[in-house]
């Protein structure tokens, strides 16, 4: 083929994307699958068992590698760090029956079409996969697979008009619908017998059902039976809990998979069809009246407005306008840059309302279909979420493999006991078997997630939704929080008046509440005569019934141009009912400055901006001017609009505080978590804010950071300036460095400094100066005028610096923030947005500490039942291994006891208690294995290792004790010996005979009576010395349930402990003894519990000497930010203030001092070192 075979056998899909993947080429070979088969059978389904665990295995077992073109089989690699594998099979999909003859096929589309380059002649079929409800198909030219269901991103602004402006031909239309498949998001419900050999095949419950074989073959069919009940009624629950999410997820989208739409055939004219039969490229004719958009469709003619709430959690209309008719060679994509989504309409979406223009009725041409629209790929990141990478997980799966390599020292010495003991070979193997089933707690995996469940329903409660319930343990670890709004505006515009307020506001010169109760919006859908523009639909706002008298009668709205992050202004061509077309434009006072005529715009603008913005007043410019007639407004470019205009002055909007803003922020920084704004107000703005809010202490001093890109180069600069409020001038402003440099020196010398900078600056430090970018972020507190993509930048940065970020914003524009930090909470009125893990009911940011605190309580809770769980399987190991010394074990019932009893109901109810009100300024740990929890389990350990050796040796010292004779200590100690009866009941086992009495079941003697008494008890001081309470946790007495059970169950024991019931004792392997030992045992017990709560409150609970043996021992933390700040606290020339550093003369300089950092969002034109 002329191709390395390596090279052919690999390549990556979707390149560059959030879900890249490797993919790799392999055929299947007979012999070895024979040979697979065989090894199935032989192994009565434990290697497919294996290799359902394992797709890769089983691939690689199956087949042989081979180029993609010639793959039957194809295994797909995440190229995040788990790593993930799966296997497709390579499916043909056949056209030849959509094509009537062979003269229609080489005009099925444009020559550069994936429609036309993955089609295989003159077979007509299709080579295919399907991955996370994605298709791609094989192009034969380019060698690779490529996604289907969208149109190609090639296409240019005109070209989309020239090519689908006419729409598809049925041809065509056939040809795609048969590759790129029906445009469903479907979401089956799935079969229950489905879901349910799924749970079953889950490693726990096969390892449960591995254990209750066992037991049934030892006859522990009590304890069997009841391990058998607990898994039916923990998977029915799973099961249960998965048919609701699947029955709820295909309601929310099976609305959108039936709607009868309208397209336009090339040639053919309009055609009623259902929204399923839609393919890329066909065009869509937009009714009027309210509509749910069944794909993402790209606006061509007329204008939309769009309730995107479903998407987003933003409840304001968005107003969609056509795509322009470009003449250049850029793709629409790029032409448009971060505006293009003005021009889209997203599956999912409301359409409010629709308006015509010269050219007919709104039209646009499919975009995306599927699960490849905004909507699809909402749905498919909840059917596939991406794996969460927390410690807490890799360290559980770490601590099982240590029990399970301790399970195997007992293996090998139980083999070693018995087989010495002349034991059977059957009887050894099923002991040995056992000590796994004990030594690894099959409840483990259940017991974690019990703390995060009722966390996630005390969240409820309290009206914050969870859709990601692996990430409440990872809240307990945020220690930097991303705002985007904190406060709330005094004065508000309602949609869509404000393109108009201020052209009526200026007109009537009436006071603006005035102008909002008299004015009322009229979508008049009969036709308006325009001078220069015909008759056409048009929207027109009128004077209200409440209007005295009125000079106007009212305004038409032409054409609107929607407001654009990217360009910070929004414009809108309106026209008074009998007079001239005018355009009025407001946004960001700088941007509309810079549209102005020289001479509009007042000498003092700038100091007066500075004056206002400086305390903390929103301030949006104004801007007019006439339009010439004559000209179409829809044929006006925005540009042409935007440009020599009239500056009318500045809009002052006064930004309050929510009352819970500042205490909210008070309670985070006195919990040491950092609190940074990044928002898309003016920098001076967001400053005072942050002021006002406390994120600034009024004895910190901030530096604006500023960055430039040098006019006529590739080179860039950034400039640090002291940013001081003078209070003796009328405004704040950027001083001198005389005035400020002593008192600024003084503040950065204690670290008392926090930088300013702009989305732009942000942008070009990160192409240009991306080492510099950590230090800034260290002490980067205000992130003024971002983009949604700036702010998920923003948001990576603070996590490659080992920050646990949380975002808190609307969900309006915050999505892909939202999305990327390790807790996204959305303030939305929804009851759950799928834009984010969390969604808080109450718009307030008072959710952001009662998030953290419920997550720190949840973490400490699963290390509590971590601990306990490795304490509860411990303790009985070791209890079984010392009873195996004498060829001996525990009972059914004390098995059963211990496990349903004791554990079960204390697993249950640990996670009772509830979160402490106070956040402490220090988090929980966030990894099993530190010293503090090490040591806490493996001192836990030894003492009760001592305790049970201590109680098994002492036993034997006993003047009454007697190997042969199990009632030797009641008959030496108790002259009332009538009831013989009882005696010969109970039966007599000597140990030392090899034919055990059938009604002890040969495990009743002093040494099991004493071991099991004492490690039963043992689990309840476990559970009491773990239950932590202050200061992640109330205290545990407000636990009430948990408190009662561990009374009762205490009472329980106590009373097994000092009872003397005959049918009691048999019943439970207990034999009787000397009231004295039994007061020796209840002593043993009470000096472990002393020792462990001791031990526990003195050592691992002492924060303040840990801190001592950090300090001692030099220990430092590794996480690069705190590596970063020892860095800067030893460098006396950071932060440079007046200074301007170029890109092409500090690169080095600064790198050396503190080592490489790459930033992969942006492109950078330097080489990192």
């Amino acid at each position: 083929m002329g191709e390395n075979p390596a090279k052919s056998h690999y390549a990556q899909l979707n390149q560059g994307e959030e879900n890249e993947m490797e993919i790799f080429g392999y055929k299947t070979q007979g012999c070895r699958k024979a040979l697979c088969i065989a090894g199935y059978i032989l192994s009565c389904g434990a290697l497919l068992l294996l290799f359902y665990w394992k797709p890769e295995w089983d691939v690689w077992a199956n087949c042989i590698p081979c180029s993609l073109e010639e793959a039957d089989i194809v295994l797909l690699r995440t190229t995040d760090e788990f790593q993930i594998y799966s296997r497709k099979s390579v499916t043909w999909i056949s056209v030849s029956a959509v094509i009537k003859s062979k003269l229609d096929y080489p005009g099925i589309s444009e020559e550069d079409s994936i429609f036309n380059e993955a089609l295989m002649k003159p077979s007509l079929q299709v080579k295919s996969i399907q991955v996370q409800k994605i298709r791609y198909v094989w192009n034969i030219y380019a060698k690779q697979f490529q996604k289907v269901g969208a149109l190609e991103d090639h296409h240019t602004c005109s070209a989309i008009h020239a090519k689908f402006g006419s729409g598809l031909t049925c041809n065509e239309q056939n040809i795609r619908r048969a590759i790129c498949g029906p445009n469903s998001i479907d979401v089956p419900v799935i079969p229950i017998w489905k879901l349910l050999i799924k749970e079953v095949l889950n490693p726990f419950y096969v390892f449960q059902l591995f254990s209750v074989c066992l037991w049934f073959a030892e006859d522990y069919m009590e304890y069997a039976t009841a391990i058998i009940i607990m898994s039916l009624l923990s998977i029915s629950l799973t099961v249960y809990e998965l048919r609701q999410q699947s029955v709820k997820l295909h309601r929310l989208v099976e609305s959108h998979n039936n709607i009868m739409v309208t397209v336009c055939r090339n040639k053919e004219g309009f055609q009623e069809l259902e929204s399923h039969h839609l393919v890329p490229g066909d065009l869509l004719v937009l009714k009027e009246g309210k509509a749910l958009l069944p794909c993402d469709a790209i606006l061509i003619s007329g204008q939309c407005i769009v309730n995107e709430s479903m998407l987003t959690g933003e409840s304001i209309p968005v107003t969609k306008t056509r795509l322009p008719q470009a003449d250049n060679l850029k793709p629409w994509r790029m032409h448009c840059a971060e505006d293009y989504k003005k021009h889209v309409l997203f599956c999912g979406t409301e359409v409010i309302q629709t308006k015509g223009d010269d050219r007919g009725v709104a039209k646009a041409v499919v975009l995306r279909t599927g699960f490849n629209t905004a909507k699809g790929d909402l749905v498919r990141s909840i059917l596939y979420p991406k794996p969460m990478n927390f410690k807490l997980y890799r360290d559980a799966l770490r601590f099982l493999m240590c029990l399970i390599a301790f399970a195997a020292i007992g293996m090998i010495y139980t083999v070693c006991v018995f087989a010495l003991n002349g034991e059977e070979a059957g009887e050894v193997v099923k002991k040995a078997l056992d000590v796994i089933t004990i030594a690894v707690p099959p409840a483990l995996p259940a017991a974690l997630t019990t703390g995060i469940i009722y966390t996630q329903r005390r969240l409820k409660k309290k009206g914050i939704f969870c859709i990601s319930p692996q990430r409440i343990n990872m809240c307990g670890q945020l220690n930097l929080i991303c705002f985007d709004k904190v406060t709330s505006m005094s004065w508000l515009l309602f949609y869509p008046l404000q393109k108009l307020l201020v052209y009526l506001v200026l007109r009537e010169g009436k006071a603006l509440n005035n102008s909002l109760r008299f004015l009322s919006v009229i979508d008049d859908s009969s036709k308006h005569h325009i001078e220069g523009q015909g008759s056409t639909p048009a929207t027109v706002v009128r004077p209200g019934p409440k209007a005295s008298s009125a000079s106007v009668e009212g305004v038409i709205i032409l054409h609107q141009f929607p407001f654009s992050s990217a360009l910070q202004r929004m414009s809108v061509i309106a026209q008074e009912i009998g007079g001239e077309k005018q355009v009025f434009t407001k946004g960001a006072p700088e941007m509309v400055a810079t549209l102005c005529r020289a001479e509009t715009v007042p000498s003092n603008f700038e100091s007066k901006l500075l004056f206002y913005t400086a305390q903390g007043f929103r301030v949006i410019g104004l801007a007019y001017k006439s339009l010439q007639t004559g000209r179409q407004s829809t044929d006006l470019t925005r540009e042409e609009v935007e440009s020599d205009l009239t500056f009318l002055g500045l809009l002052i909007m006064e930004n309050r505080l929510k009352k819970a803003t500042k205490p909210v922020l008070e309670e985070l920084s006195a919990a040491h978590i950092r609190s940074v704004m990044v928002t898309g107000d003016n920098i001076q703005t967001a400053v005072t804010v942050a002021k006002n809010a406390g994120m600034i202490s009024p004895t910190n001093r901030v530096i604006l950071v500023e960055a430039n890109k040098i006019p006529g180069s590739f080179l860039a600069s950034v400039t640090w300036k002291p940013l001081e409020e003078n209070k003796t001038e009328e405004y704040g402003s950027l001083v001198s460095v005389n005035q400020t440099e002593r008192r600024i020196r003084l503040a950065v010398g204690s670290g008392q400094y926090h930088f300013a900078m702009s989305g732009k600056s942000y942008q070009i430090i990160a192409q240009h100066f991306s080492h510099l970018l950590p230090k800034l972020l260290l002490n980067g507190t205000v992130f003024a005028r971002m983009s949604p993509g700036q702010k998920s930048s923003l948001v990576e940065e603070f996590q490659k610096l080992d920050y646990f970020v949380g975002m808190c914003g609307d969900g309006a524009n915050d999505c892909g923030a939202l999305k990327v930090a390790h807790a996204g909470i959305s303030l939305s009125e929804q009851e759950a947005s799928v834009a984010s893990p969390f969604t808080s009911q109450t718009p307030s940011i008072a959710c952001v500490p009662e998030l953290i605190r419920e997550g720190r309580a949840a973490l400490v809770t699963s290390f509590c039942m971590f601990k306990y769980m490795a304490l509860y399987s411990t303790i009985q190991y070791l209890g079984v291994l010392l009873l195996y010394w004498q060829l001996n074990t525990f009972g059914n019932y004390q098995f059963l006891f211990q496990d349903l009893a004791i554990t079960t109901v204390i697993g249950v109810t640990m996670s009772f208690t509830e979160a402490y009100p106070k956040l402490v300024p220090y988090r929980p740990p966030s990894q099993l294995i530190s010293p503090p929890l090490l040591l806490s389990v493996v001192l836990n350990i030894l003492f009760s290792l001592s305790m049970q050796i201590f109680g098994f040796l002492m036993v034997q010292k006993q003047p009454w004790y007697s190997r042969t004779d199990i009632h030797s200590a009641c008959l030496s100690v108790d002259s009332h010996m009538e009831n013989s009866s009882s005696v010969s009941s109970l039966g007599l086992h000597g140990m030392g005979d090899g034919a055990p009495n059938e009604a002890d079941n040969g495990y009743k003697s002093y040494e099991n009576t004493t071991v099991w008494l004492l490690s039963t008890i043992n689990c309840l001081i476990v559970a009491l010395v773990f239950s932590k309470g202050k200061p992640f946790r109330k205290p545990i007495y407000t636990n009430y349930v948990f408190i009662l059970v561990l009374m009762g169950q205490l009472g329980v024991c106590l009373f097994l402990v000092f009872a003397d019931i005959d049918g009691l004792y048999s019943k439970m392997d207990l034999v009787c003894t000397p009231t004295s030992w039994r007061i020796s045992m209840v002593i043993m017990l009470a000096v472990t519990l002393a020792v462990s709560f001791l031990v526990e409150e003195a050592v691992i609970e002492n924060r303040a000497l840990w801190l001592l043996l950090k300090k001692t021992f030099r220990y430092h933390s590794k996480s690069h930010y705190k590596r970063l700040q020892r860095v800067l606290e030893q460098d006396s020339s950071w932060p440079p203030l007046n200074e301007t550093f170029f890109s092409d003369s500090v690169a080095i300089s600064v790198d050396e001092n503190m080592g490489g950092h790459s930033n992969p969002t942006f492109d950078s034109n330097e080489d990192t070192l």
